[in-house]
């Protein structure tokens, strides 16, 4: 027995002698050392595993996934798919040109209101704008001014000026004085009649457009003053006006045409007691523009003046 034990402890000596010294030197010293760190090793292993099939379960994101939470991964997901399944947009440019867009830029189109070219269009392009209006009433304040002025002035007191109801723009005109040497100027003296009242009203855009003018008293026969006291004159007329007629200059032409028309003061019965109408002078005038645009204006001989 005592030779058998013997026996067995020679064999494990010569098996741990025989051994290699590195292995054996490893075995021994780092031997538990390596032990632990794969006990260690399989434990982290387990307790990652663990862990790991917990955050799979918490956060189904994937395992290993640094991504957020549920909301915030499928968020991102959205905003990395949205581009491409989002269909191209136009640009602001090209959508304003082809006057196309979606419900939003149709929207934002109908607050802004239309272009400059739409409003013109809508307001029918024949009102003047304000600012336009304003200089032309400017324009024609500081004309007719300077005609008054130059009327105060004149020495034979050829014409004088009434405002009708103080307003610059309406005048009752009085012609004092005709050719002496005519039937009229007989029967103004032999009529006791001062003078011959007209009345002139000045449009917006004078003196780019004539006044119109007409009598009111004493009822006249021939001398071109035709039906409710409208005068047959050219010059009265857009087509034969000038912006540098004064007040005066048509005065003293209406004053030659009467004469030169055999103008008559009406002494009839009953007719002379009848005035003139503004409404009726104004659809002669209309017609009588009109016959003479069609049919031209009779320009006398030079040597009836």
């Amino acid at each position: 027995m005592a030779t058998l034990l013997r026996k067995i402890g020679l064999i494990r000596l010569h098996n741990r002698d025989t051994e290699d010294p590195k292995h054996h030197h490893n075995h021994r010293g780092g031997g538990g050392g390596q032990q632990s760190a794969s006990l260690r090793g399989k434990g982290g292993a387990k307790s990652g595993g663990h862990k790991q099939q917990q955050q799979q379960q918490q956060h189904p994101g994937g395992a290993g996934d640094s991504s957020p939470g549920p909301g915030k991964g499928k968020g991102k997901r959205a905003a990395e798919l949205a581009p491409r399944d989002k269909p191209p947009q136009p640009a602001a440019g090209a959508a304003g040109a082809a006057g196309a867009g979606g419900p939003r830029e149709r929207a934002a189109g109908a607050r802004a209101g239309p272009g400059p070219a739409v409003a013109a269009a809508a307001a029918g392009g024949s009102l003047v704008p304000a600012a336009r209006q304003q200089h032309c009433t400017q324009v024609r304040s500081r004309r007719l001014m300077k005609e008054l002025q130059d009327i105060a002035r004149l020495s034979d007191r050829f014409i004088s000026v009434e405002l009708v109801d103080e307003s610059l723009f309406d005048w009752n005109v009085k012609l004092h004085q005709v050719d002496k040497d005519s039937v009229l100027w007989q029967d103004m003296k032999e009529t006791n009649t001062e003078f011959i009242l007209l009345n002139l009203t000045f449009p917006d855009n004078f003196p780019f457009s004539p006044p119109f003018m007409r009598v009111l008293s004493p009822r006249l026969e021939n001398g071109y003053v035709l039906d409710g006291g409208a005068i047959c004159m050219e010059l009265l007329t857009p087509r034969g006006w000038s912006s540098a007629y004064t007040v005066e200059a048509v005065m003293r032409q209406f004053a030659a045409s009467l004469v030169k028309g055999q103008g008559r003061i009406c002494r009839k019965a009953g007719k002379s007691k009848k005035s003139f109408s503004r409404k009726e002078a104004e659809a002669t005038f209309k017609s009588l523009v009109k016959t003479h645009e069609k049919y031209g204006w009779v320009t006398p001989p030079v040597s009836d003046g």
